[in-house]
């Protein structure tokens, strides 16, 4: 069967719905999500049920990459800043060094196990040197899953950072492939260039988003998140243009974002959510398409070798070394070493060898594919088994809510107490959305001249308005108060 403009929509729009109610199930089962949504896709394929024809790298590519610019930048935005500062240090070397050292580790041994020059064997451990943010944010939400001493926010942060890392190095090999007369050296330059345009460009969008999104003032408050999607793709592909790299500036100008004060905000997280799961739906199915599961059998001995070897040993040693100078107890570091989940985001980097014409670019698609696949299977059910066997769990009561939590789920209040505004509170005059109200209260209502205004971020508040406020604990009125009664001249402008 070949896709037509006539029935894109109908077999699209019948693969997404089946995925959906398979990926409903899926957890009774124990298998991971996304592992299915890559099924129903092959199984759609040429060599599946359905036999749609679909070979077409570039769309997948193109696919993949707007798709990551969803999951990033919805991944960003619900990292909890005040959770991710502790262990800064850590997620960066890991995302970095530990990507580097994964793939020099892992290239070497695919040079010694196979035929590939020692260039194809490094742009193949380059390739599946992530861990992959969709199957991350993904398996470990969906779990619900409580872990100690920061170990979630390290896990998000790494995944959700490492990706600009593995392309940098992807593209630089792969250009050390197609060129041979070119050194090793040469690349150092790109990967500087790619990483600090790349963290600049992101910090600046993410200030300019946010001064963008709170001054326009738009009609209807649907058209919020399409303003944020929009700047969005203008950080991405201005970045690019500039030679940064996209990737890393998304996920910088978003976690940014995430932690600023923002007109609408509950609008536009709810919908990134929504957004980055039809963005983990289609790339899985397009890549399940792409895939011919009679060109994986060949592969699957060599395959499985060079996957046990990236979860048994180039993880784990990449790991260790890149924290060794921190200070961590060892079974947080076999735990950070075990959730090393491959998913759809090295499948889409495989894309660029096939693109390039490369002579293994077909092989090293398949080895990449079949890796992606077993350690969804492996790593990615038993996420759980492993953090109770080495006691980072814990039990599900206990699990903290962080203050972004709150904010999206919009958890009922058990108090709600009106507070009258002076004619020199410093909030008067000012907008909601700048002032930096508590997270842990919400204004409800204003009651102003005798009517009563439902506020919002742009609502400016006036002298001897009456402030109706849900919070849940007596300090957070006493907090409050003293926020909003603090006179003009003791605030800074």
């Amino acid at each position: 069967m070949n896709l037509t403009t006539e029935n894109i929509l109908l077999i699209g729009s019948l693969l997404l719905f089946i995925s959906i109610i398979v990926g409903k199930t899926s957890y009774k089962f124990g298998v991971p999500t996304l592992l299915l949504f890559l099924v129903v896709g092959m199984l759609a394929g040429s060599d599946g049920i359905l036999g749609i024809y679909f070979d077409s790298p570039k769309l997948a590519q193109l696919i993949g990459i707007v798709a990551l610019n969803f999951i990033l930048f919805s991944g960003g935005l619900d990292t909890d800043w005040t959770s991710v500062k502790p262990i800064l240090r850590e997620g960066i070397v890991l995302s970095t060094v530990g990507v580097l050292l994964t793939a020099l580790t892992l290239g070497t041994f695919v040079f010694y196990v196979t035929d590939f020059t020692i260039y194809e064997s490094m742009l193949l451990g380059s390739i599946v040197s992530s861990t992959d943010a969709a199957a991350v944010f993904s398996i470990l939400r969906s779990k619900s899953l409580a872990l100690k001493s920061n170990l979630r926010p390290t896990l998000e942060l790494e995944s959700g950072s490492n990706d600009p890392m593995a392309y940098v190095l992807t593209i630089a090999f792969l250009t050390l492939v197609i060129n041979q007369d070119q050194s090793l050296s040469s690349i150092i330059p790109l990967f500087f260039q790619q990483m600090v345009l790349g963290g600049i460009a992101g910090f600046g969008f993410g200030k300019l988003s946010k001064f963008i999104i709170n001054r326009i003032k738009l009609d209807f408050e649907g058209l919020y998140p399409v303003l944020v999607i929009a700047l969005m793709f203008i950080t991405f592909s201005a970045t690019d243009f500039v030679g940064g790299n996209g990737f890393l500036a998304i996920y910088i100008c978003a976690v940014f974002l995430g932690s600023q004060d923002l007109i609408h905000k509950k609008t536009i997280l709810k919908m990134y959510d929504g957004l980055a799961w039809l963005m983990q739906i289609v790339l899985f199915l397009t890549l399940g398409l792409l895939v011919y599961p009679s060109e994986i059998t060949p592969v699957i001995g060599i395959g499985l070798l060079i996957s046990l070897f990236l979860i048994i040993v180039a993880r784990p040693v990449s790991v260790f070394l890149s924290l060794m100078f921190f200070k961590m107890e060892l079974r947080r570091r076999f735990y950070i070493s075990w959730v090393g989940l491959r998913g759809a985001v090295p499948i889409v980097f495989a894309t660029y060898p096939l693109l390039a014409g490369i002579d293994k670019a077909d092989m090293i698609f398949n080895i990449v594919f079949f890796i992606s696949i077993t350690s969804v299977l492996i790593q990615g059910t038993t996420l759980s088994v492993v953090a109770k066997w080495l006691n980072v769990a814990l039990p599900a009561k206990n699990k903290t809510m962080t203050n972004l939590d709150q904010f999206i789920l919009d958890l009922p209040k058990s108090s709600l107490k009106e507070f009258e505004l002076l004619p020199d509170d410093h909030c008067v005059d000012k907008r909601i959305v700048d002032l930096n109200f508590p997270q842990s209260t919400f204004i409800v209502m204003i009651k102003r001249n005798g009517e009563y205004i439902r506020p919002g971020g742009s609502t400016k508040l006036k002298a001897h308005d009456v402030l109706m406020v849900l919070a849940d604990e007596h300090k957070d009125f006493n907090m409050l108060s003293d926020f909003l009664h603090q006179p003009k001249f003791l605030v800074k402008p």
